[in-house]
């Protein structure tokens, strides 16, 4: 099973990115091509009901199985970036951090108005950078069909938070 496997794949950091947190690293998944397969197959899956017309990745790790979903379902790939990263006209969305605050953005003519798009990111926290992609999709106009993560960290109720966009929140495991 999937989860079992991200389960003893993913390497706890202990006190990363400062004291007392517990980072949940990825990157050990991405030594293992057959299990960066089957991510992308269980995240098609649980995506083939939702009529999707584009997958929108968070920067920077809502790239790597983004891009690859968007791939295997043959739709197009829209990144959002931190501010100042994209090179053409951008939208942007401001939202507060635990010690200060960041912006992110989208190109304008990323997407058609309508369009249904599923988010995804590596990681699902507090919700926080999640909130702010889906304010930025929903003011171009498109609808939330869905969320995708890798990781979910249940303890911090982001799921609570995001399903305002979307009851259709996924994710492979949870701590």
């Amino acid at each position: 099973m999937i989860e079992q496997k991200l389960t003893e794949t993913i390497r706890d950091v202990i006190d990363f990115p400062k004291q007392g947190v517990v980072f949940k690293d990825i990157t050990p998944i991405l030594q293992d091509p057959q299990l960066c397969t089957e991510i992308v197959d269980a995240f098609a899956e649980k995506c083939s009901r939702l009529e999707l017309d584009g997958i929108v990745g968070i920067e920077s790790r809502g790239f790597l199985f983004g891009l690859l979903l968007a791939n295997r379902l043959a739709l197009p790939f829209i990144p959002i970036r931190k501010e100042g990263r994209l090179p053409s006209e951008t939208l942007k969305q401001s939202y507060n951090l635990e010690y200060g605050s960041a912006s992110i953005e989208i190109h304008k003519d990323a997407f058609k108005p309508g369009a249904r798009l599923l988010i995804h990111d590596d990681l699902l926290a507090t919700g926080g950078t999640v909130i702010a992609a889906s304010k930025l999709v929903e003011k171009m106009g498109a609808e939330i069909a869905g969320f995708a993560f890798v990781i979910t960290l249940d303890f911090l109720k982001g799921k609570e938070r995001i399903e305002q966009f979307s009851p259709n929140v996924f994710s492979l495991v949870s701590f």
